[in-house]
């Protein structure tokens, strides 16, 4: 599919060489240069995906996903020097889709824009919205709601309780359910499924330290409960 893509990244040579393969498969790709500048760019053109670099000047990668995850539910696919467990975590729990380390090769690049593309098709396919007690999850339009009212999940977070309220009661292990997530970066681990069940029971969750709802199987993993336990 041809996508219009904005590239934020500090290096002008490396971001160069990425509008270079975007445009080379048919993308209209955009490119700048520090984080305020993306921003403000993706605010005006609404790209189908925006590739970020989190070290950049003005504000850095992770504010700005931060900020556009309040705003909007572009595909981000983050650029980062650092290795590090937990800031690959965080940058999945502010939103991001993807997370490639630096150094990284233009046809890896491709190969994960190509994927995140694919499959962003597919969390909005006309299917039935669901029911499970309290909780609605409509795949058609990407909503999840509690009592009726609507509430913010990251891309991830809606894959989770989109894979469990297909099967309700049903136990999915950690494994499974990094499965059934888009993007996860292969450096991750099923850590990244718990720090989602972690935000999810803040947002659906009346008291999120005794959830009766996103359930824990100890030893086994999670399940969303169809009715009061």
């Amino acid at each position: 599919m041809c996508a219009q893509v904005l590239v934020a990244d500090d290096d002008p040579r490396q971001a160069e060489v990425v509008r270079r393969y975007l445009t080379a498969e048919g993308h209209e790709a955009v490119v700048v240069h520090d984080g305020r500048e993306a921003l403000d760019s993706a605010r005006k053109l609404r790209p189908d995906l925006l590739v970020l670099d989190v070290m950049m000047p003005g504000m850095d990668g992770l504010q700005v996903c931060r900020t556009l995850r309040q705003e909007s539910d572009v595909l981000v696919l983050m650029l980062t020097a650092r290795t590090t467990e937990d800031d690959l975590l965080l940058g999945l729990e502010l939103g991001a889709d993807d997370y490639l380390t630096k150094p990284y090769s233009p046809r890896e690049l491709m190969a994960r824009v190509r994927t995140l593309l694919r499959r962003a098709p597919r969390v909005s396919a006309p299917v039935l919205s669901r029911q499970i007690g309290r909780i609605g999850v409509d795949t058609q339009r990407h909503i999840v709601t509690v009592d009726g009212s609507e509430i913010e999940c990251t891309r991830g977070e809606f894959a989770i309780l989109a894979a469990m309220s297909e099967q309700p009661d049903r136990v999915f292990t950690r494994a499974q359910l990094l499965h059934h997530t888009r993007g996860i970066d292969r450096s991750s681990t099923e850590r990244t499924i718990d720090v989602h069940v972690m935000n999810l029971r803040r947002k659906i969750e009346v008291d999120p330290r005794r959830p009766v709802l996103l359930m824990t199987v100890h030893g086994v993993g999670y399940k969303l409960a169809s009715g009061p336990s």
